[in-house]
Parts: structure tokens; sequence; C-alpha cells
């Protein structure tokens, strides 16, 4: 597998292999590159040019260095082994599958990004409006699908575009005791809010989000929810 890698204000270099160069240099993704991080944020702070293109990319590096420092503890390995007989390749495969999903969060954003939200339709199950998630998950079950499922390197996880959209929405009911990585994509302490505080922080020359990312990392641990046992 040949591995690429481009240049990132925030963590140096973040690297991806050809099956995700694919994925990336799709139109779908590319128009993230046209679509601004914080909406209309840089009429106030000029600085803030970023794009959901590079959080994107962010979040997918900083999700496999969360899930590399959960696998790396004795303790937190044998516990997945233990409860949910996970080998080598369980491991490599959810791996994957939750660079796909953390790579892909973003994707259903329309311009402006959340500014821009309230003029969607409503969903007419519901009268509620559509989320830039619904949007998300349609893109990877439709345009996206031929280019995660088809892709050579495929062969060896068999990954299923629902299966990543299930990560992404947290769908217990095809995932099972598995959705729990959800919460390295989508919790109160996750890869995308832990990629926006530093980028934001950055790009808007403020101080206010910069933590410890390194510390964030050496700490992580797993542990069971006393209420639902996962």
């Amino acid at each position: 597998m040949r591995w690429f890698e481009i240049r990132d204000p925030i963590y140096g270099f973040i690297e991806f292999n050809e099956w995700e160069r694919d994925i990336i240099n799709h139109p779908v993704f590319q128009r993230l590159r046209r679509i601004r991080q914080l909406g209309l944020t840089s009429m106030i702070y000029p600085g803030a040019m970023h794009t959901r293109f590079e959080h994107s990319l962010g979040v997918m590096h900083l999700a496999t260095k969360m899930f590399d420092n959960i696998i790396k503890k004795d303790k937190n390995k044998r516990l997945l082994e233990d409860e949910l007989g996970y080998g080598e390749g369980g491991f490599e495969r959810d791996k994957q599958l939750l660079r796909l999903a953390a790579l892909l969060h973003d994707v259903g954003h329309a311009p402006f990004s959340h500014a821009s939200e309230e003029l969607f339709p409503s969903n007419p199950k519901n009268n509620k409006y559509f989320k830039h998630e619904d949007y998300t998950v349609a893109i990877i079950k439709g345009p996206l699908r031929e280019a995660i499922e088809k892709h050579p390197i495929n062969g060896n996880y068999r990954i299923r575009a629902d299966e990543v959209s299930d990560l992404i929405m947290g769908n217990p009911k095809i995932l099972g005791k598995r959705v729990f990585w959800k919460v390295i994509i989508s919790s109160q302490l996750d890869a995308d809010r832990g990629d926006y505080l530093l980028r934001d922080s950055l790009h808007c020359g403020v101080k206010y989000g910069i933590y410890d990312v390194e510390r964030l990392l050496v700490t992580l641990a797993l542990g069971k929810d006393p209420e639902s046992g996962i």
C-alpha cells in the first residue's frame, strides 16, 4: 500500500493511503475546499479562511492518533479482545473504517457551513429541517459508494459505505458494541472538536481554543458505561 502526505499547520504532516487519496480526489470531497470552516466569521476575523477540506483531513489524522493511543495500551487492548473478540485483523479493519468515517464526517456541509442550515428543506417524515449529517449520509451512500466499496484496497477490508455512514451516525443496529468508536468522531471529547479548537484558534488568532493535544492522546483510556454495559 502506498502512502502520501501533505503539510498541515497543526500536525505537521498528515498521511493517507491510495484508497483515501482517491476519495479525497472525488469531486464531492473536493467541493469542501470551497466551504469555509467558520462560514461568515472571516468578515470579523479575516484570518478565518480555512475550509472544511483541511479540517476533514485533520479529523482523520487526530482520530487515527486517538485510536492508536488507545490500542497500544495493553489494558485497553485486552479489554477489546476479551469483551468483543478482537484480533489483529479486527483492529486494522476498524482503524480503516474509523479513518474513512472521520475523513467524511463533514462531506455533507453546504456553503457557509452551519450558517446556511436554516435554508435546508424540511424532512417530510418529521417536518424538521434536514441537517448536514443527513446530506453526509446521502453522499456516502450515493456518489461515494463506488469509491468506497470498489477500490482494490477494500478487498482486504470489505468495508461497506453503509458502515461508514452508520459509524458517523452511531447506529448500534449495524455496528453492535463496536459503535463505541463513534465517540472518537462525535462526543464531548472527540477528534472533530479536538481539531477545530486548534485550527480555529490558529486562523482566528485567538488563544481560548488551545490545549495540549499530546497530553490528551497519552491519557486516553477505555471504560464501560455502567448503564449500557458498553
